[in-house]
């Protein structure tokens, strides 16, 4: 007697298929966060006149948010929960979603007090803690324990950005004496509190709204909604308070900007899903090989050249993407 087995098994698998189909949503997904994460930085270089930017930089993280809030609800009108937030929206449900406007405006206010402590590069190769601290937080305020091998890979992360951000130091040859001058560079003993507790308020602010997303039985429109309501007011506050008013809302304002604008509202959805649907170290990932797009983009649109230390970050996040999901 002939048992044939497998009746049918050349068919499609619709369970592969799915996987396959989820497998290419996240990394188109991760994909357009490290392209908009990347190009931002050149994007604001090329809206510059005379080094600086015409436009309000206030003004521009309100129209960010306010965005955001709009696409949100629209969300949720599509999904007909629209009404589910009204019906939720008490101060219970809330006020948990208040505090990450409030971190994310602290550090955006800390990041401007800094200055006066310590040079733009210093903080540029130390803000890279960040990493650090948000892995030490991940592990300790959301109880999720790592391997040996993904502490090594956040080490790499770290080590990584520090190399790049080094690297892409103008240290300055005012003297014309061939050695590069490094007299403008800078750090206090508060510039270094600063930039440390800037580290440990953007990990907590990170840890916290992954927690809250995913503690919390909403969908993710009504989520979102929340988050961006207390988002456009802190920052309009902001804007009304340390505006001048010698600078209209909108001045300054040309395609790259609403290009910025645009990409960064992008940013701040999808990322959302990022924290809801996966993990807050996923986000230091994409944070760190947008660096890459960042060079290539400042190369291509800028005309800067890389420097043979390029190369080393580029393997570090190669090694540690391994390490971490291998």
């Amino acid at each position: 007697m002939i048992v044939i087995e497998n009746v049918g098994s050349g068919g499609p698998d619709p369970h592969r298929s799915r996987r396959w189909l989820h497998s290419a949503r996240w990394a188109v997904l991760l994909a357009l966060l490290v392209l908009i994460y990347g190009s931002h930085a050149p994007l604001i270089a090329l809206t510059k006149t005379g080094g600086r930017v015409p436009f309000s930089a206030s003004s521009c993280v309100v129209l960010i948010e306010s965005i955001k809030l709009l696409l949100s609800l629209c969300a949720a009108l599509a999904d007909g929960n629209l009404r589910a937030l009204w019906s939720s929206a008490s101060w219970a449900a809330a006020a948990p979603y208040a505090v990450p406007a409030l971190l994310y405006a602290f550090n955006n206010n800390l990041v401007v007090s800094m200055q006066a402590y310590m040079d733009p590069s210093s903080f540029q190769v130390l803000s890279n803690l960040k990493i650090a601290s948000t892995a030490l937080l991940y592990t300790t305020c959301l109880e999720r324990r790592l391997r040996a091998t993904q502490w090594l890979a956040l080490g790499l992360l770290t080590g990584a950005g520090v190399c790049h951000s080094y690297s892409s130091v103008d240290w300055g040859d005012p003297d014309g004496g061939g050695e590069p001058s490094r007299r403008d560079v800078h750090i206090t003993a508060w510039g270094l509190l600063m930039v440390l507790a800037y580290c440990f308020v953007s990990g907590l602010a990170a840890v916290y709204t992954e927690r809250v997303l995913k503690t919390q039985r909403l969908p993710l429109s009504l989520q979102n909604s929340f988050l961006y309501i207390f988002g456009v007011g802190i920052n309009l506050a902001s804007h009304v308070y340390s505006s001048s008013g010698e600078q209209a809302f909108l001045e300054g304002y040309s395609g790259v900007v609403w290009v910025i604008v645009a990409g960064q509202a992008a940013n701040g959805l999808l990322m959302s899903v990022v924290m809801k649907h996966g993990t807050g170290i996923t986000r230091l990932f994409v944070i760190s090989s947008a660096m890459l797009v960042n060079s290539v983009l400042s190369w291509g649109l800028l005309g800067l050249q890389f420097t043979p230390l390029f190369l080393l970050p580029v393997l570090m996040i190669g090694v540690a993407v391994h390490l971490y999901y291998g």
